[in-house]
């Protein structure tokens, strides 16, 4: 397992819905039609994940057209 941050910027979101579309588990699109975690009502998170669940939402995160999902590893930005 790996402890990860999530940072949305959800000034930044679109709606577009990519992240919802490819990491269910994890993102769903609000009544506003922005993105939000499933898991929690902020703007950040904190999750422990196996390689499986952090390549799922990796890909999420590299298809925001507008890179409003920050995923961070060890105080390192890794999306």
């Amino acid at each position: 397992m790996v402890d990860v941050r999530v940072i949305r910027v959800r000034e930044k979101c679109i709606g577009c819905g990519a992240c919802a579309a490819l990491a269910p588990e994890y993102w769903e699109v609000d009544q506003e039609g922005k993105s939000k975690f499933k898991q929690a009502d902020s703007n950040e998170l904190i999750l422990s994940l196996d390689e499986e669940e952090l390549r799922s939402l990796i890909e999420a995160a590299e298809a925001c057209p507008v890179n409003c999902i920050n995923i961070f590893k060890s105080g390192k930005k890794l999306i």
